[in-house]
């Protein structure tokens, strides 16, 4: 069982921490000798799993724009060399990239150094094999021998090789462009396309200048492309209000056919269509799902738990697939659509409203860069045929109005209070007339609410880590929120 010292690294599937000093009351925890036992602890735990040496081990490591990111691949690399391990040291590399190492590079295992789109002081390690990132349990393994200082044997003797696989990355996504849009000029299939790109100083910048240029595509009026590992302009995070305003604005700017955002590792994306309108969130989970369900008529598309009614509308009805509304979570979403595909159950997509999305043609890998490639891809298709990106979700359905409030827990077991609260507003809402309890939600709460009562739904889940509760509210009517909110915070009120 992992000590208090080691438990606060834990973050879902990932370890994270503060490595750099610079905001008040957030002392550095992820020191040097902190990362080497976790490097220690992530081969001792790749060796038992594949039953192989450290010595016979290789090990990609690549890195965000962090200012830690140095550093920390510095201590990664001491412990892995001191293990024996080969290394191959990618640099600035994007996560997504890292795990495709084990595929084309045939890694027995992958390391990121990232904090996805957390402030600039904090950073962490992302793991991965062949069969894909790790899963919580591995990760508390892994941590459980650092906290006990279990290593491999210290023979010494492994090597490090620079390898630049971001280029090998960037021509398969190249390739797949031009393969898919078959333009009459192959190699050029995005020439007279103006596509801008928004990277918030992460490591996304090499979309614009190895895989849209060289197809011939215009970038100019892009956006933070250099690496920053400070992030001067704006939290490299498609979630992020001022980061959808920037990539908006730069379409506009420049009269762009299309605007692609990702966020600071890149296993996130969003777009913004060329009348300047954010594909993201459910939107995007449209785009996405219209995509994925070509050649998979009837499929199933995965997604978290707060999407709204007319995506699983325009899924249900207008695309003629299936919708599975399962946890928050990226992670628990892959696991699902890899679970059904097990069953034999045809489902092609995994998507998280905050961008993270996961195709079966892609190894279920949450790629930004893959995602925003397939939307551009369809983008050139469409215009073949004289029609726009915008249509390819015209049907869809979105709410007048939508919120999400965040109610904290202060009880010490939060995990409990929470159930409870959720059992209790269960019982509440069969009381109640005009509320009807979700038939297919799987997480928290789900209500619906008719015309005269507020003309929309609401979601409350208790958060996957946090102390928190968090409550989604959206409605099809103008003023319909607070008319849901004012019900459901009479129940409401005796818990927060």
């Amino acid at each position: 069982m992992l000590n208090e010292q080691f438990k606060i690294f834990k973050s879902g599937t990932d370890i994270r921490g503060v490595a750099s000093e610079g905001v008040e009351g957030q002392s550095v925890n992820l020191t040097d000798e902190m990362v080497y036992k976790m490097a220690d602890g992530f081969v001792l735990w790749l060796s038992k799993k594949l039953s192989k040496k450290a010595e016979d081990l290789t090990i990609s490591v690549g890195r965000d724009s962090r200012i830690s990111g140095p550093r920390i691949v510095a201590s990664v690399t001491k412990a892995f060399t001191d293990d024996g391990v080969k290394v191959l040291d990618c640099g600035l590399a994007s996560t997504p990239s890292m795990f495709m190492t084990t595929v084309d590079l045939k890694c027995d295992g992958a390391l990121q150094i990232t904090a996805s789109h957390h402030p600039f002081n904090r950073n962490g390690l992302k793991f991965f094999t062949r069969d894909g990132g790790l899963e919580a349990s591995d990760i508390e393994e892994i941590l459980t021998y650092a906290q006990e200082n279990e290593t491999p044997e210290k023979i010494g003797g492994g090597t490090v090789t620079p390898t630049n696989y971001m280029e090998q990355y960037s021509k398969n996504l190249r390739d797949m462009i031009c393969r898919e849009v078959n333009a009459e000029d192959y190699e050029h299939p995005l020439k007279g396309y103006k596509i801008v790109v928004d990277a918030g100083n992460g490591a996304g910048g090499f979309y614009a200048s190895k895989v849209l240029e060289p197809l011939g595509a215009d970038t100019t009026g892009s956006r933070y492309l250099d690496p920053d590992g400070m992030f001067p302009n704006h939290v490299p995070n498609p979630e992020n209000e001022e980061a959808m305003q920037s990539i908006c604005e730069a379409v506009k700017e420049s009269k762009a056919d299309l605007g692609v955002i990702f966020d600071t590792d890149v296993d996130r994306g969003g777009a913004v269509d060329s009348s300047g309108n954010e594909i993201n969130r459910n939107r995007l989970v449209a785009v996405a799902s219209a995509i994925a369900l070509e050649g998979n008529d009837g499929g199933t598309v995965v997604t978290d738990s707060i999407t709204s009614s007319g995506l699983k509308t325009f899924i249900e009805e207008d695309l003629k697939g299936k919708h599975y509304r399962y946890r928050r979570g990226y992670k628990n979403v892959i696991n699902k659509a890899l679970e059904l595909n097990a069953q034999g159950i045809n489902c092609p997509l995994a998507i998280e409203t905050s961008g993270h999305a996961a195709m079966r043609e892609n190894y279920f890998l949450d790629d930004g860069a893959y995602l925003c490639t397939k939307i551009i891809i369809k983008m050139a298709q469409l215009k073949q045929q004289g029609k726009e990106l915008e249509d390819l979700t015209a049907s869809l359905k979105e709410p007048v109005e939508s919120k999400e409030i965040r109610f904290k827990i202060k009880e010490k077991d939060f995990r409990e209070y929470g159930e409870k609260v959720i059992a209790d507003l269960e019982k509440y809402a069969e009381a109640q007339e005009g509320w009807k309890i979700a038939d297919d939600n799987r997480e928290g709460i789900r209500v619906y609410f008719d015309k005269d009562n507020g003309d929309g739904w609401f979601l409350l889940r208790l958060s996957v880590h946090d102390p928190i509760m968090p409550l989604n509210i959206e409605s099809d009517t103008k003023g319909g929120v607070d008319i849901i909110f004012n019900q459901l915070n009479t129940f409401l009120s005796r818990y927060f």
